[in-house]
């Protein structure tokens, strides 16, 4: 198995705070970052690979991503699958209906089988409705 090795072209360790953490360098955040949104990139196996934590990597991708689509609205991650519409018409099979109920309600349905209007009629005549009850 070959191993991708992500290279830096600065240090990620720029320095240490007074209390022993480290201070890393922002541009080499923002690659290791980036490296990590590549199609196949493994936060965990880049992590690994610099000596960092995974989740202190996750955080940097947090922030990134929040730096890079400020537009409230928007989300920063997409759905893995988006839905597929189909340009022409679909031709209408069987019976269309509509009703207006007493209380203004209106129905419109399309395709509806013969088959199926015995059943739906029954349905629509026992919801109860403002002039049904108005014994």
């Amino acid at each position: 198995m070959t191993e991708k090795k992500t290279t830096l072209s600065r240090s990620l360790i720029a320095g240490h705070k007074r209390d022993g953490r480290c201070c890393y360098d922002p541009e080499a955040k923002r690659e290791l970052v980036e490296a990590c949104l590549r199609p196949g990139g493994s936060v965990a196996g880049i992590a690994l690979e610099h000596g960092i934590n995974a989740n202190l990597l996750r955080k940097w991708i947090e922030r990134y991503r929040e730096k890079v689509t400020p537009v409230t609205g928007i989300p920063s991650t997409w759905p893995a699958f988006a839905p597929v519409l189909s340009l022409a018409a679909p031709e209408p099979t069987g019976s269309s209906l509509s009703v207006v109920l007493p209380n203004g309600v209106k129905l419109d349905l399309q395709g509806v089988e013969p088959t199926d209007l015995p059943p739906l009629l029954n349905c629509l005549a026992g919801l109860p409705c403002s002039a049904s009850n108005l014994d």
